[in-house]
């Protein structure tokens, strides 16, 4: 069984070792503890491990922005990231959602294209040869 929950502290070792398979490295710990703390963080369970989370807030104009979305690298092509995604964008605080990708990220910009998000501009200079592409879905 597969559901969406708000991450809890007693959850962070289990979201930060996902976080660290995909990324080498623990450097989120913090940022990821935060969210949690502050209710921004929410995770897919598979059964009863956790095999994604997404991070939100709303600095971003004051609209919803997603910062993170991750799924374990063992639970790929399930569609949990879709999940995620509609999820947060039905709950979303704000009825403009935004998220971002690196051009070179062409399956992250399949989720988003295949969610309803839609591009909506382009940022340079964050990654060196590599803009980040901003995504927009309004909430319906």
């Amino acid at each position: 069984m597969v559901n969406i929950v708000e991450a809890q502290v007693t959850d962070l070792d289990a979201i930060v070792q996902i976080d660290r398979q995909v990324i080498g490295n623990t450097s989120r710990r913090d940022f990821i503890e935060n969210a949690i703390k502050q209710g921004r963080c929410f995770q897919l369970n598979e059964n009863e491990d956790v095999a994604g989370f997404m991070i939100y807030d709303t600095h971003f104009f004051e609209c919803t922005f997603i910062s993170l979305v991750i799924v374990a690298p063992a639970k790929r092509r399930k569609g949990y990231a879709s999940q995620m995604m509609k999820y947060l964008v039905r709950i979303a605080p704000t009825d403009k959602v935004f998220s971002s990708t690196n051009r070179s990220n062409k399956s992250m910009q399949k989720v988003f294209e295949a969610n309803g998000f839609v591009p909506s501009g382009i940022v340079e200079n964050l990654d060196e040869g590599d803009p980040e592409i901003i995504y927009f879905k309004s909430k319906d």
